[in-house]
């Protein structure tokens, strides 16, 4: 479909082009008089092709055809040259901008074959000099036109790929967090659930075990609706753009106390070189968040009584430069169960930093294993601390 050139306002155009042509050729007629006086007619067609452009936008395929008309028409009656053109160039000029090619192609070979038989007709010796200029102008405003064009529908492809890239943006974002909003919720709701279940079993037998069962319920909420809250705030108009920096390689013994409260035998390992300064906040991070997921399926789903988290980031060696977490439990395994958020989850994290997860069996027991390299990863400045 053709495009629409917008260009100036019309009403403004169609004046200017109005009165130009006009006073023009009352100027230029003075020195002519050896052509056809100006009357009604002449003035009607000087008008007209003024008129013609207004249907621009209403009516563009009328545009060109009626400026033409109302040009060939004025010169063929024999009234003085002026201005007169200067419709027909602005039409041709608007019908190329907005994508009438066959149509402005076709009215300016007509007008440029008009042109030379009214030149020839004359039987002067620049004749031919006259024809061959009036047709180079032509092509030349045809041009014009098709640059414009181009030029529109670069800016339109640049626009659209610049709100592709910020919609594509958007979408990553919000699913970064849904992914954290499921692990805090997930994580939390599962101690909660486990805890509370341990209370109630307590509660006649030991209950002395009572009051911890319930203060550690209370701590697992309070810092689950930290969390959201902090994750949610973002959302809000007056909130930045990012959340603050996530939790990282220093919570992960938080982390396994509080599986260890579910009942769960938990060790935890963390190999760092602590001269190499630790790895990026983003991978201290992603890990943090597949050690919580990975723990939460173990305590919900696995049935396990032990679980070993192994965190290591070699300084040197075959694995320097990566950041590798394993998850083993001995539990009964998730063989043959559907994905759901949570695994997804682990993937998607590991995919934005260019890692991979990996889900393998044990026997007995399931073993989640992280790859995670350690490079440079986009806005790494904010996620090492601008992010507030």
């Amino acid at each position: 479909m053709p495009r629409r050139f917008q260009g100036p306002p019309t009403a403004f155009l169609v004046i200017g082009v109005a009165v130009v042509q006009v006073v023009g050729t009352i100027f230029a007629a003075a020195r002519q008089p050896d052509h056809r006086p100006l009357d009604v007619l002449a003035f009607v067609l000087l008008l007209a092709g003024p008129a013609a452009l207004s249907l621009r936008r209403r009516r563009p395929a009328a545009m060109l055809p009626a400026a033409a008309a109302a040009t060939i028409l004025y010169l063929a009656a024999g009234y003085p040259w002026g201005p007169v053109l200067l419709s027909l160039a602005l039409a041709i000029v608007f019908s190329a901008a907005a994508g009438r090619r066959w149509q402005t192609w076709t009215v300016a070979g007509t007008c440029a074959a008009a042109l030379a038989a009214f030149f020839m007709a004359g039987g002067d010796e620049g004749a031919l000099i006259r024809a061959v200029a009036g047709t180079s102008w032509l092509v030349i405003l045809v041009l014009l036109g098709e640059g414009a064009r181009l030029r529109h529908e670069r800016v339109a492809e640049r626009r659209r790929q610049r709100e592709s890239r910020e919609q594509a943006a958007r979408d990553e974002y919000r699913l970064a967090l849904a992914r954290d909003i499921h692990d805090v919720v997930a994580h939390s709701l599962s101690l909660i659930n486990v805890r509370a279940s341990v209370a109630l079993h307590l509660g006649d037998r030991d209950p002395e075990q009572f009051r911890p069962a319930l203060e550690a319920i209370k701590t697992a909420s309070k810092e689950s609706l930290d969390e959201v809250r902090q994750l949610l705030g973002v959302l809000r108009d007056d909130a930045p753009l990012r959340p603050a920096a996530g939790p990282g390689l220093r919570k992960l013994p938080e982390l396994a106390e509080n599986a260890r409260r579910t009942g769960l035998d938990v060790k935890l390992d963390i190999r760092t070189d602590p001269d190499t300064g630790g790895p990026p906040a983003a991978a201290e991070e992603a890990a943090y968040r597949i050690v919580q997921e990975a723990l939460t399926n173990v305590v919900r789903h696995a049935g396990a009584g032990r679980a070993a988290v192994v965190v290591d980031v070699p300084a040197d060696g075959p694995d320097a430069g990566r950041l590798t977490v394993t998850v083993d439990d001995d539990g009964r395994g998730a063989a043959g169960a559907p994905e759901g958020n949570g695994l997804r989850g682990m993937r998607e994290r590991a995919a934005a930093l260019g890692g991979t997860v990996r889900f393998l069996p044990l026997n007995p027991g399931w073993r989640v294993q992280a790859v995670l390299p350690l490079g440079s990863y986009p806005n790494d400045g904010d996620q090492n601390g601008d992010r507030a």
